[in-house]
């Protein structure tokens, strides 16, 4: 369990199981509301997470298995895909540099 701050994070990771649906979603929505400050938004399967991820945001379920794919960065579980507080506090934490535990 670490944390960043949200100045660090240039390139945040949607972790998911399939790779389709929500968290398709999810990547999308994040990549505009984030553009602005020059984060990319990737969304990989939770077992491909790639070593230049700063955080990788996935569904509570998948947060185990992301932490195994990922050592030493910094994840953020979630529980709904859309609107869920976790995604918003990391946007907030770009917005204005504050801090991103996981």
């Amino acid at each position: 369990m670490g944390s960043i701050n949200g100045k660090d994070i240039h390139k945040v990771v949607v972790a998911c199981d399939a790779g389709m649906g929500s968290s398709v979603m999810l990547a999308s929505q994040l990549r505009k509301q984030l553009k602005k400050y020059s984060v990319a938004v990737e969304h990989t399967p939770v077992n491909s997470i790639p070593g230049d991820a700063d955080v990788v945001i996935t569904h509570n379920g998948l947060a185990a298995r992301a932490r195994a794919a990922a050592p030493g960065k910094v994840v953020v579980p979630f529980q709904v895909f859309l609107g869920d507080p976790a995604v918003t506090a990391v946007v907030k934490a770009i917005e204005s540099g504050g801090e991103v535990s996981g």
